[in-house]
């Protein structure tokens, strides 16, 4: 028990190095998403739910909806990637022009074709991303993406839960780090935020 309060200690001054770099919170009727003076973004190599080694070049051109977590979280994931599919629905013929897109942060046991099948609950153009640790571990640091294995007391060690941030980021069509949408933010703010950005 002490050791899961350290990590919760741990991920919540993560959390608070992230709050630190934030510039301001746009106002309530302009945006939902919180923008930050702190680099967030960058390049990675990853791997899809079809097997197909890719890129963050490969997106280019559209907005990028990511959201860190993995598939055996038994809460907050999938509640958020929930909020992500209602908004790419909201959205309608908008989002086209918008690609969202899951990372694993449990490479160890999110194979590719356990990610497919998890993904496909989700929405039909979300896209599902794993990797090496390495190349996870990479993809994670670009995004200040906090994750930790927690294992359970009295638990087999397969069944360890992971401790991460949560948040859905906002990547423009240039890769171009626009903001993040806190967990909790609703459907109908994000697919307001992304329709307007969307119709310019």
């Amino acid at each position: 028990m002490k050791a899961r309060l350290i990590r919760i200690a741990a991920a919540s001054a993560v959390g608070l190095v992230i709050a630190a770099g934030i510039a301001w919170w746009q106002v309530e009727n302009a945006s939902s998403t919180v923008q930050s003076s702190v680099p967030i973004g960058g390049p990675f190599t990853l791997t899809d739910q079809d097997g197909k080694t890719v890129t963050d070049a490969d997106y280019r051109g559209k907005y990028l909806l990511i959201y860190f977590g993995y598939t055996y979280c038994p809460d907050v994931c999938p509640t958020e990637l929930g909020t992500m599919a209602r908004a790419m629905d909201l959205l309608g013929v908008q989002a086209d022009k918008v690609q969202p897109m899951f990372i694993s942060v449990d490479p160890e046991r999110d194979t590719v074709a356990h990610l497919k099948d998890y993904v496909g609950l989700f929405h039909p153009n979300l896209v599902g991303l794993t990797g090496t640790p390495e190349q996870v571990k990479a993809a994670a640091k670009a995004y200040r993406v906090y994750y930790a294995k927690a294992p359970q007391e009295g638990g087999k060690p397969e069944d360890y839960l992971m401790d991460h941030s949560s948040f859905l980021y906002l990547m423009g069509p240039d890769g171009r780090f626009l903001g993040v949408y806190p967990a909790g933010t609703t459907a109908d703010r994000v697919a307001q935020d992304l329709g307007s950005r969307i119709a310019g």
